[in-house]
């Protein structure tokens, strides 16, 4: 009990209270050695983890020491008994109480560290020396209780993390040929090729080659739906390219097959994958210094020597004022057990420690107490657009036909010739067109496909040269100007923020298509959420033109658009940002957005699960490519801030209670109980965030289902 705070001392002061600056600080490794040296030195004490009685032995002997002082205290009011039985009765509660405290208290000194257990041993043997020995017994039974009390709730919260880890299985099938082979996974290769029977957990990230299933994804990327899985043509060139392969194709470690036998080919060593890499960054965050602890450190730093000198100077009262030695000496002591700051030195890192790991368990990584404090701080928000609020690919939104033309033969001429093109929008044309046209028509054919290079395509479909190009070509091109009901028709669909296309056959213009990357289903309920958490500035950058910004931005319910923007503007656009709100969040998918993200007071990738840029640039990772995971990472940080203040509140509130008191009467035995009864109050309030519900998914009403659009068959005169 406040060894965090004591050893932290030796931590960075200068740290940034900004988020990205909190999670990539210069010297990170080696505050990472010092906190985790820490955490192992918990870890390492028989008290802890082991001893006589196992994980409880500490809580056995701090319960053995309060039966010993409660014998003692029954006997000595039973004048029959022999003289020397509590005596006796009071040596075993010191020993029982006293043993792991000194032993913690003679490590600490030979570390050159006085600490908490120092204080305490100090006091109760002060106490011993007075004649006290039933106070003594009672401060060490109380103290030894909460220890172990405290250890064993913090366990909780590292079980929680430590619990990633044993996700992923110890063996997996390899296929040998025909043989199939039980190997350890630590074994297993790039390229190998494992076999996953139904409902058992994959060992390794890969790429399904073989078979089709659903896998449960929820341990990596925290969706509660199953996903459906189905074969790659090439598992060489997937795996070579594994961050760009499809979800569908795409699996991981630590996640749980379905109903279906699949073979997987391995893409990364056991070591290397993202179930391992999330294990070993949720666990680097409790190095992370949040804004809150090092405040804590620097009060404790002043703190505790003002008390140690109080201490001293009460020792000394007797000299001035008319009382015994004895009687100052006991009141220094429980002045110095009143003023130890227990609960304040673990009131942060408990609620740091459970946010984290609620998160993890979430498919929400959090890069320590920086990130996880800033994002419960702030009002504004900054998004990407494609691949974040949008599908992050085009979709055929809306097809405008000339009068005398159907809607299906525009489309089976557009289906027809884009089919043959590799431009970015031909296979949203021809997978939209195909969905629109009714069973059974029959396909066009289309030949001498050719590019027109920043225009479109041309092609010869049914013996007449066909175009699908910007308008801009029809306008430089002698012969073929837009009619007028057509050039409405565009002029409406860009102003909608749609990228057209018009389509001519010979000397008849078909129609306009219109193509999109239209808003994600559960974005409008997302910003909603947002809205009802505090966020109030919610912003998309883009380097789209303004009108395609202005386009999504109403549909899903910004407050601001913000388009044409280079991504050195975008970085430039964060900063203003944060000098008119002093806080702002960046959401992109960490790699084309990792300078805006860098800029921000906390960068959050989306998709991070796979891509190591992402794990690496954000400080917020949301593991899956799931926009409604943004609403219960908010709200878990919110609720975390909530936590610590209120653990602040209580630690030195109870403090500030009990220096006076016990200058002014206070025996040790009640002042112990308040002591490690607040430090007790701080863990388990901590602890009320493992269980922190809010919202891991956004509910999508049916109107809400897809964004509208002014798609259909609309007639217009040519």
């Amino acid at each position: 009990m406040g060894r965090e705070a004591s050893e932290s001392s030796g931590d960075k002061e200068g740290a940034s209270a900004h988020g990205k600056e909190d999670a990539h600080a210069h010297g990170k490794e080696e505050e990472h050695a010092h906190v985790h040296g820490k955490a192992d030195t918990h870890a390492g004490h028989e008290h802890g983890h082991g001893g006589i009685f196992g994980e409880h032995t500490e809580l056995i002997f701090a319960v053995a020491a309060g039966l010993f002082v409660l014998a003692g205290w029954l006997v000595e009011r039973n004048s029959a008994a022999a003289s020397w039985l509590p005596m006796a009765l009071y040596l075993g509660a010191y020993l029982c109480g006293g043993v792991f405290t000194a032993k913690e208290a003679f490590e600490n000194v030979l570390a050159r560290r006085f600490e908490i257990d120092t204080l305490m041993l100090v006091a109760a043997i002060g106490a011993a020396a007075l004649g006290k020995w039933a106070e003594g017994g009672l401060l060490l039974f109380l103290f030894s209780l909460g220890h172990s009390l405290e250890h064993f709730a913090m366990g909780r919260a590292r079980r929680a993390i430590e619990a990633l880890a044993k996700l992923a299985p110890e063996t997996a099938l390899l296929r040998k040929g025909d043989e199939i082979e039980e190997v350890p996974v630590e074994k297993l290769q790039p390229g190998d090729i494992v076999l996953v029977k139904p409902n058992e957990r994959l060992p390794a990230d890969g790429v399904v080659v073989k078979g089709t299933s659903s896998v449960n994804q929820a341990p990596v990327t925290g969706e509660s739906v199953p996903v459906d899985k189905s074969p790659v043509e090439d598992g060489k060139a997937a795996i070579a390219a594994f961050e760009r392969v499809k979800a569908v194709n795409r699996v991981f470690a630590g996640t749980i097959n379905g109903t279906g036998a699949i073979d997987v080919m391995v893409a990364r060593l056991a070591s290397q994958s993202t179930m391992a890499r999330v294990v070993q960054m949720v666990a680097d965050a409790e190095a992370q210094r949040s804004p809150t602890q090092q405040f804590t450190d620097r009060f404790e730093r002043i703190f505790v020597p003002v008390i140690l000198g109080l201490v001293a100077l009460l020792m000394l009262a007797f000299v001035v004022v008319d009382e015994a030695f004895s009687d100052s000496f006991y009141r220094a002591m429980a002045v110095l057990v009143a003023a130890s700051p227990c609960a304040l030195a673990i009131s942060v890192p408990s609620a740091v420690l459970s946010g984290v790991a609620r998160a993890g368990r979430s498919g929400v990584l959090v890069k320590g107490g920086g990130p996880l404090e800033n994002l419960g701080s702030l009002d504004a928000i900054a998004f990407d657009k494609t691949g974040t609020l949008t599908e992050g690919r085009p979709n055929l939104t809306d097809v405008v036909t000339a009068s005398g033309v159907s809607e299906t033969e525009l489309l089976a001429v557009v289906v027809a010739v884009e089919s043959h093109s590799d431009h970015p929008l031909a296979s949203a044309l021809v997978q939209g067109g195909r969905e629109r046209l009714p069973a059974g028509v029959p396909a066009a054919r289309a030949d001498d496909v050719r590019g027109l290079t920043g225009r479109g395509v041309q092609a010869v479909v049914d013996g007449e040269t066909t175009y699908i190009a910007k308008p801009v070509l029809f306008a430089e091109s002698n012969g073929m100007p837009l009619s007028s009901e057509l050039a409405r028709a565009n002029d409406s669909l860009v102003r909608a923020g749609r990228t057209t296309m018009v389509v001519r056959k010979g000397s008849r213009f078909l129609g306009v298509i219109g193509v999109m990357d239209t808003p994600r289903a559960v974005a409008p309920a997302v910003m909603q959420q947002l809205r009802e958490l505090g966020i109030t500035r919610l912003v998309m950058l883009s380097g789209d033109n303004q009108q395609v910004a202005d386009a999504v931005a109403r549909t899903v319910g910004l407050t601001e658009a913000k388009g044409d923007l280079l991504p050195e503007q975008k970085v430039e656009t964060v900063k203003n940002l944060r000098e008119r709100h002093g806080k702002v969040a960046m959401v992109g998918d960490g790699v084309n957005d990792a300078p805006a993200m860098a800029n921000a007071t906390v960068g959050i990738a989306m998709g991070a699960a796979g891509s190591d840029v992402a794990l690496e640039a954000a400080d917020v990772a949301l593991m899956s490519d799931d926009l409604s995971q943004l609403p219960f990472a908010v709200g878990l940080s919110r609720r975390t801030r909530r936590v610590i203040k209120q653990n602040l509140w209580v630690s030195l509130g109870v403090v500030a209670v009990l220096i006076p008191a016990t200058i002014f009467g206070l025996n040790i035995g009640t002042a112990v109980l308040f002591h490690e009864g607040s430090t007790l109050v701080v863990v388990i309030n901590a602890l009320r965030l493992l269980a922190y519900s809010g919202t891991t998914g956004v509910p999508v009403p049916a109107s809400q289902g897809e964004p509208k659009q002014e798609s259909g068959s609309v007639k217009v005169s040519s």
